[in-house]
């Protein structure tokens, strides 16, 4: 975990990166897998199923309980992020998907994911992980919509800053995994589900957009274009979804917590704000920035996940850079803050980084490399822009996935203290 930039010498930058991984570490994958399994007896032949960003990491902690009693098992990730430890089981297979859109290897996960649920034995314990990043990773469509059809659908979503529970609605209404249809293909076995959640109220039949469970109710956005309702009215026919016992086992607000027990117990008085962080990245960042400007503790803590309406051609970054970005804009100046906005699972839209690290001299420093922040934000390019200023934030694959963490700190950089005259002393 590590800052690109040469500017990680600022101690305050030092203690936000050891309050993100504090986050990140409480709602480890394996650890809360293993947490939640506990030493449970469980019969042989348990089949497992694992989908999500943090599908390698769950998969690891069931297998820390599990062991040899695990027969066989189909584990689903995102490029990059299956650990090469899985490579040790041979009764695993392996499969990557798209993200964040899907695409022909998300399809081919999906077809895969509903062939290994039929060749699963009737009544065999099985255990299904799902974690973020599942609704991109599988899919299966009905006859009536096509790959153009889906990539369309998500390209659109994600183009018009659609935020993720409006998004997977309309996902879940084109598919024959989600909205409990990967539940439905488990009826015939003894299935239960663990979940990490990325979604507000962690609701088992949201995350994933309800692979293992079906929603009751998922309103549609409004004012959808006419090619989309009537690609929904093609597919009303899809057969009902159903319900596997599950349990959340880490959600954003244990990571939260986990941060302002950190914070405390270095001296630091915290406070978090609410609602979670959600809607237009730039506004979300205007709100952060005022807040952490008038607090009086040393410490700001939020959450969540925000949107970005993406232009025809959008650059490098993702949400949590455009909110830095943003946020960097109106604290420009300002000595004594620094903000951290980063995903929990070390990836930020179309980037390889998590976010980004700023201060009051970032827009100044990104300007010395002739950088314009107001159009790196209007053209979706902030992290081309945070490259140049020296604040991105690179941490790779981290095991999790409970949305966005966002963090500021108000303190004063205290002067280094002058350094010492050869001889001195002597």
């Amino acid at each position: 975990m590590r800052e690109r930039g040469a500017l990680s010498a600022d101690p305050r930058r030092g203690v936000l990166l050891e309050l993100y991984a504090t986050a990140c570490r409480a709602v480890d994958g394996r650890r809360a897998v293993r947490a939640a399994l506990g030493a449970a007896a469980s019969r042989d032949g348990v089949t497992l199923i694992a989908v999500g960003k943090a599908a390698s990491a769950m998969t690891l902690g069931a297998l820390d309980v599990l062991g040899a009693r695990v027969a066989r098992g189909l584990v689903i990730s995102r490029a990059g992020h299956l650990d090469a430890e899985l490579k040790a089981w041979p009764v695993l297979r392996c499969l990557e998907g798209d993200h964040p859109v899907p695409g022909a290897a998300s399809l081919a996960a999906g077809a895969a994911l509903l062939d290994f649920a039929a060749a699963t034995p009737a009544g065999a314990p099985t255990l299904v992980l799902v974690s973020g990043g599942a609704s991109s990773l599988v899919e299966a469509l009905p006859p009536s919509v096509s790959p153009a059809d889906l990539r369309r659908v998500n390209e659109w979503g994600l183009g018009a800053g659609l935020g993720i529970e409006a998004l997977n609605a309309i996902r879940r209404r084109l598919s024959r995994v989600k909205d409990g249809r990967l539940a439905a293909a488990l009826a015939h076995t003894a299935a239960e589900a663990l979940l990490i959640s990325d979604v507000p109220g962690d609701d088992p039949a949201v995350i994933g957009s309800g692979l293992v469970m079906a929603q009751a109710d998922s309103p549609l956005p409004p004012d959808l274009p006419p090619w989309l309702a009537a690609l929904l009215g093609r597919a009303r026919d899809l057969p009902r979804g159903a319900a596997l016992p599950a349990r959340v086992v880490a959600t954003l607000g244990d990571a939260l917590a986990a941060a302002e027990r950190a914070a405390d117990d270095g001296g630091m008085t915290a406070r978090r704000l609410a609602p979670p962080a959600a809607g237009d990245a730039a506004t979300a960042a205007s709100r952060f920035a005022h807040e952490l400007a008038l607090t009086t503790t040393d410490l700001l803590v939020w959450g969540g996940e925000t949107s970005v309406n993406l232009p025809p051609a959008p650059g490098r970054g993702g949400r949590n850079q455009h909110f830095a970005l943003a946020t960097a804009q109106l604290i420009a100046g300002h000595g004594d803050l620094v903000v951290l906005a980063a995903g929990t699972d070390g990836t930020d839209g179309n980037s390889s980084d998590a976010g980004a690290i700023v201060d009051g001299g970032t827009v100044a420093r990104g300007a010395a490399e002739a950088r314009d922040a107001a159009e790196a934000l209007a053209a979706a390019d902030s992290g081309g822009f945070l490259e140049a200023s020296g604040d991105l934030l690179h941490t790779g694959p981290t095991g999790t996935n409970v949305g966005d963490v966002v963090l500021g700190l108000r303190r004063a950089l205290e002067p280094a203290a002058p350094a010492v005259p050869a001889g001195a002393g002597a």
